[in-house]
């Protein structure tokens, strides 16, 4: 088990767990809790808690055949007890929002991803949403990218992989306006009233994957996109950080 707590700042005002507008939640990491996957984490974000798993998989796509290179894809569900109102299990038909969440993962994960070092071989990611306070579909991508790491690194020790094709680290993090202010890492009490709500996915070097974002409530500025981006970052160094710990702690 890894753990990092909140993020320290100044005084925060408003927010339900007193955090300063630019701190995270608890960011807490456990091991291995399915021993048939390649290998597989528990994130817990605050009350949001995410099961990610990682498998391999020979052969590739029919479309990716022939090509020398692999793949990565992802699936992601909210699980029936995960929210207050018992959730549908999502069988044959998905919903957008699902469909919308899970192909986010596979492009951020995959931008981590030298695909020709991999070969013709599929890399399963899934997400299971065992807690949702909002958040999911970033805490999925911070944990997965974890899970992900230490896959690779098994791969690798147990010679099935000339070498590690993981290139790049990745998280994610939301950032949103709540009745004028910015705040780092929303919960579902912030979320649900947020006039303005992204979701920010950046690598170690600081660089953008991925923005989706909106004005829910309200029409905002360039330089408050400016300042939530910034903020953003800010949280996503601390994240980082915490994932490079978890490794640093994870078994063989």
């Amino acid at each position: 088990m890894s753990e990092v707590p909140a993020s320290a700042g100044p005084s925060a005002t408003g927010r339900r767990d007193g955090r300063a507008a630019d701190a995270l939640r608890p960011v807490r990491f456990d091991w291995d809790p399915m021993g048939f996957a390649l290998a597989s984490v528990t994130i817990h974000a605050g009350r949001t808690a995410v099961l990610c798993s990682v498998c391999l998989e020979e052969g590739v796509p029919r479309w990716r055949k022939g090509s020398g290179k692999g793949w990565l894809t992802a699936d992601y569900r909210l699980l029936p007890a995960s929210t207050p109102s018992r959730q549908p299990r999502e069988l044959m038909k998905l919903s957008g929002r699902t469909q919308e969440i899970q192909r986010l993962i596979a492009r951020s994960l995959r931008a981590a991803l030298d695909l020709e070092v991999l070969g013709e071989r599929t890399l399963q990611i899934d997400c299971d949403v065992l807690q949702a306070d909002a958040g999911t579909r970033t805490a999925s991508i911070t944990g997965a990218w974890v899970a992900l790491a230490l896959g690779l690194r098994r791969l690798e020790a147990r010679g099935l992989l000339p070498a590690s094709p993981l290139h790049q680290q990745v998280a994610a993090v939301s950032v949103g306006l709540v009745e004028g202010a910015a705040l780092l890492d929303l919960d579902y009490s912030e979320d649900s009233r947020a006039d303005v709500d992204l979701n920010v996915v950046m690598d170690d070097r600081q660089r953008l994957l991925e923005i989706q974002g909106t004005a829910e409530g309200a029409p905002f500025s360039r330089p408050q996109l400016s300042a939530l981006l910034d903020l953003a970052e800010a949280g996503l160094a601390q994240l980082q950080q915490a994932q490079r710990l978890a490794l640093a702690e994870a078994p063989t």
